[in-house]
């Protein structure tokens, strides 16, 4: 596991899904570089007031968000010692 290339399936699984095969740390970096592109542009650009255009960041794999499990209340004293104390 810890010598396999970080495009790997595997690393992809690790990652958080599918979604994440073939993205390692170049293809993060060259996503960065594309927003940070646009966003330069958008900011040295000789637009009109209000006139910039609205440029879409680099498509991103996106993460599932894990469903919280509802929290367990503390077991009292009282209450450990019913349940251990049963037959």
């Amino acid at each position: 596991m810890q010598r396999l290339p970080d495009t790997s399936l595997t690393v992809a699984l690790a990652s958080g899904g599918r979604e994440h095969f073939g993205w390692g740390q170049d293809r993060h970096l060259a996503a960065d570089l594309f927003d940070a592109i646009n966003s330069n542009t958008r900011a040295t650009g000789q637009w009109g007031k209000g006139k910039a255009p609205k440029i879409p960041p680099f498509p991103r794999p996106q993460t599932k968000a894990k469903a919280k499990k509802p929290s367990k209340r503390a077991a009292t004293v009282a209450q450990l010692y019913q349940h251990f104390s049963r037959r």
